[in-house]
């Protein structure tokens, strides 16, 4: 695979995956549909520095949405959801002042 900063788009931050984030310690990210859990992983391990027990992936199906009479889908996306390993800290993704 490519390097890890385009093997991960963007974190997904929604109450469910902030709930997942305090109380398992469990990340969620939009992650390259070409990637694999292997490419995932080691893309977390570096960017932040922490240890991955595991990699969970989702397939986003395509949504389908009209607009008057016209159709169209929105694109499909892959998930994954990241465990940490036992005692390790808790990642901030916006940091700073």
């Amino acid at each position: 695979m490519r390097d890890e900063y385009s093997t991960i788009i963007k974190p997904i931050i929604t109450e469910k995956s902030t709930a997942l984030k305090e109380e398992k310690n469990l990340l969620c990210f939009q992650v390259d549909p070409r990637a694999t859990k292997i490419d995932i992983k080691r893309a977390v391990e570096s960017i932040f520095k922490v240890k991955v027990d595991k990699v969970n992936i989702v397939n986003i199906k395509p949504k389908p949405k009209r607009l008057g009479r016209f159709e169209g889908k929105r694109p499909g996306w892959k998930k994954a959801y990241v465990t940490l390993k036992k005692g390790e800290k808790r990642v901030e993704y916006f940091e700073g002042g």
